[in-house]
């Protein structure tokens, strides 16, 4: 193992870089649909030893001393973010004669610009390196803040954060929901790179009793948390979901609106499956309505004939505001309405958090002037909304709708048992085909459910519709690719071990004593080199 460390310490110039690059993108197959963590305990202590040849010059101020380690971290990232995302530009091809150029500036480009995060990450870690077992405490401490920042930096593009690598299962989800992400991320790096002392002489033993104690405790408490006596359900949700698996390139023709519209009213009215009752809330995908109700009022009449007495259905409409499609004052909002059994629209709440050159484009003015405009969301661009509330559904229940993307941020994500019971999320994974997008979008929405402590539905126009328990556990599902509807008895109660506020300050302890063990090792080590 030392004769590897040291080969691997003493690489310079490409050969570094690319051996960076390369354990980056092994470091994806942790996330999902592969979920083999176990590369992890490779990837990071080669990580490790690189940054422990990334040594500036004694002479350079001490930025220029941090730019070979930022440049492991930039192509580590890189790597990962290449390797992680490259199906984003899938959703360029599904009108590749106006969007093809664009593929790669998607594939390329924003893997790109995320490895800056890993960058700064590895650098931050340099500064407070030292040659035991500080160096692992500054690397996840770096990695911890890279990510933090991740979720809100830039809009905010926290996808496959390395703390997922750490969760491919329920047993193994459950230790977020005391630490957040935040101490997730901080703490899977910390454990993934302890096998890098293996090459060391100093804290061997430390380290082996630290990763076996905190892979123990990540385990344990998983186990004792499934199997711990559930807290009895206080209400009950008869919910179906429906996945009408539209193809996008039909989804906004007029003259197939009609024929899809009638497919999603005959998956919500067929008979409910053996042993469940009739639904009380029905669920269609983001952006399921492919018309505006503003243009056919009549489909409210056929949705209020369609729903029986009782029922409420939740559907992703595209909401209209400021008169006709021919006002330029018109606004457009990505929403879910609530509509009761006589038709009429009882709510809705907009889409808050957009996806940048998706759903809008970013300082339109400075880049329409190069013919640039948004890539894939559909016919029209979209306005933020301003605020999400719960919808109250039948039994008095209350639900937190989640469009897309929004489910992937956890501070976006925060159910107070006190506003809501139930997390809803629509998506349309359908731009992404059968590729590791749908699956990696999913686990994030699981993962919510965890941190949160209460049950997740989920629909998707295709793949991955869900019902998941507050524990991680899927109920029921429905693959990419299949058409129908999910029957299901959901108990309503809330699991949550501790608030959202406590998470983040159990998060921010982690971090704090990731970087007072490495900032001490650090100093000490100093004081004896002088």
């Amino acid at each position: 193992m030392q004769r590897l460390a040291g080969r691997i310490i003493l690489l310079w110039g490409w050969r570094r870089a690319l051996v960076a690059f390369l354990a980056g993108a092994l470091t994806v197959l942790a996330q999902a649909p592969y979920d083999f963590f176990a590369v992890c305990f490779v990837s990071f202590p080669l990580l490790v030893w690189l940054l422990d040849g990334a040594i500036g010059e004694a002479s350079d101020g001490w930025l220029r001393r941090l730019r070979p380690a930022f440049a492991i971290g930039w192509w580590f990232g890189f790597g990962y973010f290449l390797a992680g995302l490259w199906w984003v530009g899938s959703a360029l091809l599904v009108e590749a004669d106006s969007f093809a150029w664009a593929l790669p500036f998607a594939v390329v480009g924003i893997p790109l610009v995320l490895a800056f995060f890993y960058g700064f990450a590895t650098a931050v870690a340099r500064l407070l390196w030292s040659n035991d077992i500080g160096r692992i405490a500054a690397l996840a401490f770096g990695f911890g803040l890279a990510e933090w920042l991740r979720d809100f930096l830039f809009t905010g593009f926290p996808w496959n954060a390395i703390g997922y690598a750490a969760m491919p299962v329920p047993l193994l989800m459950q230790s977020v929901s005391v630490t957040g992400m935040v101490g997730m991320n901080a703490l899977a790096v910390f454990v993934f790179a302890l096998p890098a002392l293996l090459a060391a002489r100093r804290h061997v033993r430390l380290g082996a009793a630290l990763l076996a104690a905190l892979v123990a405790t990540h385990v344990g408490f998983g186990y004792l948390r499934l199997t711990a006596p559930e807290k009895p359900a206080e209400r009950t949700l008869d919910v179906r979901i429906v996945q009408p698996a539209v193809d996008l390139s039909e989804k906004w023709d007029a003259s197939v609106r009609d024929r899809i519209f009638a497919t999603m009213m005959g998956l919500s009215a067929k008979t409910p499956e053996p042993g469940l009752g009739r639904p009380q809330l029905i669920l269609w995908p983001e952006t399921s309505v492919p018309f505006l109700f503003t243009e056919r009022p009549d489909s409210l009449t056929a949705l209020g004939e369609m729903l029986g007495d009782g029922q409420m259905l939740i559907a992703g409409v595209v909401r209209e505001e400021g008169g006709s499609a021919a006002n330029a004052d018109t606004r457009y909002y990505n929403s879910v309405v609530a509509i009761d059994d006589s038709g009429e629209i009882t709510d809705a709440v907009d889409k808050v958090h957009l996806v940048p050159f998706g759903e809008y484009l970013p300082f339109t003015d400075l880049l329409g002037r190069f013919g640039l405009e948004q890539l894939v969301a559909g016919p029209m661009t979209f306005a933020a909304g301003n605020e999400r509330h719960p919808i109250a559904l039948p039994g008095g229940i209350r639900a937190l709708p989640f469009i897309c993307y929004e489910v992937i941020f956890p501070d976006l994500v925060t159910v107070d048992v006190a506003s809501a019971e139930l997390i809803v999320n629509v998506t349309n994974d359908a731009w992404f085909g059968d590729t590791p997008g749908p699956y990696q979008h999913f686990r994030q929405a699981q993962i919510r459910a965890v941190e949160n402590g209460v049950p997740l539905l989920r629909a998707a126009n295709n793949g991955i519709s869900a019902v998941v328990d507050p524990r991680g556990r899927i109920l029921d599902a429905l693959a990419i690719d299949a058409r129908g509807a999910i029957d299901a008895l959901v108990p309503i109660s809330n699991q949550a071990i501790v608030s959202s506020g406590q998470r983040r300050v159990n998060g921010l302890l982690i971090m704090l004593v990731l970087v007072l063990a490495s900032f001490t090792l650090n100093v000490r080590q100093r004081l004896r080199v002088n």
